[in-house]
């Protein structure tokens, strides 16, 4: 029996994927998230073979972070994304991240299905147009972001001036504005805005 967790901040999204692995005897819905937080939590818990995770859920953690937390785990629990969003940086980030394979919504749900099994195998789940892209992506050298740098973007992303990004980080505004200098260098933006979009889209943040 493979044991699976939903993970979806939508409850219409888990309720119908649960109606459509109950079809299925030989899978079941040992539990569902609706954070990335409580699928950590519930995974430390419980024991899980595959978790089927989303990539964007809402606020706090997302896919990504919430596949390394699971990976990260003593007995760690395959991952696969289930999205409706496809930008390489995405797919690539969920991939280093640890998970076992990236799926889009609209596939049919016998595809789903057999992306569980295949991912409770140990086997890597990815279309084969889509597995050439994060092979290129791998290829293709990735800003690398200092953890100070990082904690800069998160509170960049919040809307946070330079005085109250300093006074969370408790360093001085000079401090946060040569960050900010190298962190638009490695992103290649001009502005807070692009900064924070270049992050998001190559799933630094």
């Amino acid at each position: 029996m493979i044991r699976i967790m939903l993970v979806d901040d939508h409850p219409i999204v888990r309720t119908g994927l649960k109606a459509v692995f109950d079809n299925y005897p030989d899978i079941t819905v040992a539990c569902q998230a609706g954070s990335g937080e409580q699928a950590v939590e519930l995974a430390r818990q419980c024991p899980i073979d595959v978790v089927l995770c989303d990539l964007r859920l809402g606020e706090g953690m997302n896919g990504v972070q919430t596949t390394a937390a699971l990976r990260a785990l003593p007995a760690p629990p395959q991952v696969l994304i289930l999205t409706t969003f496809d930008k390489d940086a995405e797919i690539l980030a969920c991939v280093e991240a640890g998970a076992a394979g990236y799926l889009l919504k609209d596939v049919a749900s016998d595809t789903i299905v057999d992306s569980v099994r295949q991912a409770a195998a140990g086997r890597m789940v990815l279309a084969p147009e889509m597995a050439q892209r994060v092979l290129a992506g791998l290829r293709t050298a990735r800003p690398v972001l200092t953890a100070r740098e990082r904690e800069v973007l998160q509170l960049l992303a919040t809307g946070a001036s330079n005085r109250q990004i300093a006074g969370s980080l408790f360093v001085t505004e000079a401090t946060v504005k040569t960050h900010l200098v190298h962190i638009f260098d490695k992103l290649q933006a001009t502005s807070r805005t692009q900064a924070v979009a270049a992050a998001r889209e190559q799933g630094l943040i």
